[in-house]
């Protein structure tokens, strides 16, 4: 009868100790989770502020080589030279005729 009564109590020890194990687990597992959870958020933040940077390192690069160009062409062409100056300091040829159109803002 001991005997018996010691068998029981050992299925529900042992029961019980799976069940702690499982528990134990499971909050084990909930912990890592909810540590990675805020890594996760802060690596899409620092992923769309680098998406940003390059976008804005790739217009800048994109002005740099316009403005080189422009560079080059008011220094080495004639033509390119008259037209600006023609633009910027609203000067003409004698004789030429000049056409401006008003821009209307919606």
């Amino acid at each position: 009868m001991k005997l018996k009564r010691l068998e029981a109590q050992t299925r529900v020890i042992s029961a019980a100790n799976r069940i702690i194990f499982a528990v134990m687990g499971l909050i084990l597992g909930m912990a890592v989770v909810a540590t990675a959870l805020p890594q996760q958020r802060r690596l899409k933040d620092l992923e769309f502020k680098l998406a940003q940077t390059l976008e804005a390192e790739k217009r800048v690069l994109a002005e740099k080589d316009y403005r080189e160009t422009e560079y080059l062409a008011l220094k080495e062409d004639p033509a390119f030279l008259e037209l600006k100056a023609t633009d910027r300091l609203n000067l003409h040829r004698a004789g030429g005729k000049v056409y401006r159109f008003k821009r209307t803002h919606d």
